[in-house]
C-alpha cells in the first residue's frame, strides 16, 4: 500500500505555480489577485478560507478576504459578487459555501461571472468541461486528477467508482474520468442515496472515489484487493483521548480498508491540500486569461 501524499506534492505544485507567477510578474503583468467572500462566522468555512489565503501568500499571489456579516441579503452578496466582476484589479473570486439558508447559492453561484469564477461552479464552466473545453475544473476533482496523474496511476479501460453525486464533487469527478483522456478512459459507475446494495459496486471498483460526508461509511468489506481509494471527506468526531476533543476522520475506515488497497489518500492530507492548490492553477490561468481571451 502507498499513500496518496496530497500534502507533499500540494508544496511541489505550489512551488511550480509561484516559479510561473514570478515570472509572469517580471514580465511587466499584475501579481495574480484571488479573493474569497466569506458571510458568517461559520468556523470550518473560516479554517479553509484562512488556508486559501496563506497559500495565495506563499504562491506570491495578492489576496483579499472580504468578510460579510450573516444577516447580509442575497441582494447585498450579490452587489458585492457584481463589484469583484467588474474590478481589474481580481483576477478571480471564490464565495465560501455554505452559505447562510436565506441566501439562495444557485443564484449567487450564477451571478459570478464565467471568467472569474475560478471555483469551476458557474453552468458555463460546468458545461464546457462536460464537453471537454478549456475551463476552470471544480478545485476537488481538479485537485483528485493530479493526484492520479502525478502518482502515474494507470486509468484507462478501469472500472471506476463515485460515491456520492454532488456538483462539488461526486459528479464532475464521473465527467472527468470517463473522458477521452488522460487520467479518464474509465468506466464509470456513480453511486448515491438511492443506490441499492452499494458493496455490490464499491467491491468492484479499481478506482473508488468516496464523497459522502459520513465518516468511516466504507469499511474494509466494501473494498477489493489492490483498488486505488480516494477519500474527499473529513469530519471531525468526539476523542476524549485528543487535547483538542475531537479527531478527524475521512469517509473510509482507513485502518481497515488501507491494508487491501495498492494506493490510499490519507485523511487529513490527501485530497484537501491539492484542492488549495487546484485553486491558485485556476487563478493564474484567470490572471493569464488562458481560458477566457
Amino acid at each position: 500500500m502507498k499513500l496518496l501524499d496530497g500534502k507533499h506534492l500540494a508544496e511541489v505544485v505550489k512551488q511550480e505555480i509561484k516559479t510561473e507567477a514570478e515570472k509572469w510578474v517580471a514580465a511587466g503583468n499584475k501579481r495574480p489577485h484571488l479573493a474569497a467572500v466569506l458571510v458568517g462566522d461559520d468556523g470550518a468555512s473560516q479554517t479553509y478560507v484562512q488556508h486559501k489565503v496563506r497559500a495565495c501568500k506563499e504562491a506570491g499571489f495578492d489576496s483579499t478576504l472580504l468578510r460579510l456579516p450573516d444577516t447580509t441579503t442575497q441582494e447585498s452578496l450579490i452587489e458585492q459578487i457584481h463589484r469583484l466582476n467588474q474590478s481589474d484589479m481580481i483576477d478571480g473570486f471564490i464565495v465560501q459555501l455554505p452559505l447562510p439558508k436565506h441566501i439562495n447559492v444557485d443564484k449567487v453561484t450564477e451571478a459570478i461571472a464565467p471568467a472569474k469564477d475560478v471555483d469551476g461552479f458557474h453552468p458555463v464552466n460546468v458545461g464546457r468541461m462536460t464537453q471537454g473545453l478549456p475551463c476552470y475544473l471544480p478545485a476537488t476533482p481538479y485537485g483528485i486528477m493530479q493526484l492520479l496523474e502525478r502518482n502515474q496511476i494507470d486509468t484507462s479501460g478501469k472500472e471506476c467508482v463515485v460515491v456520492g453525486r454532488s456538483n462539488i464533487v461526486g459528479t464532475p469527478m464521473s465527467i472527468l474520468l470517463s473522458r477521452n483522456t488522460y487520467p479518464g478512459n474509465c468506466t464509470v459507475t456513480l453511486c448515491h442515496s438511492r443506490t441499492k446494495n452499494l458493496p455490490r459496486f464499491t467491491k468492484r471498483a479499481d478506482i473508488l472515489i468516496v464523497a459522502l460526508g459520513q465518516p468511516e461509511f466504507i469499511k474494509g468489506n466494501m473494498v477489493k484487493k489492490d483498488a486505488v481509494v480516494i477519500d474527499v471527506g473529513i469530519t471531525r468526531i468526539p476523542d476524549a483521548s485528543k487535547t483538542t476533543g475531537y479527531r478527524l476522520a475521512g469517509d473510509v475506515k482507513y485502518n481497515e480498508v488501507a491494508p487491501k488497497c495498492s494506493y490510499i489518500t490519507p485523511v487529513p492530507g490527501g485530497v484537501g491540500p491539492m484542492t488549495v492548490v487546484s485553486l491558485l492553477l485556476n487563478t493564474l490561468k484567470a490572471a493569464k486569461k488562458e481560458i477566457y481571451p
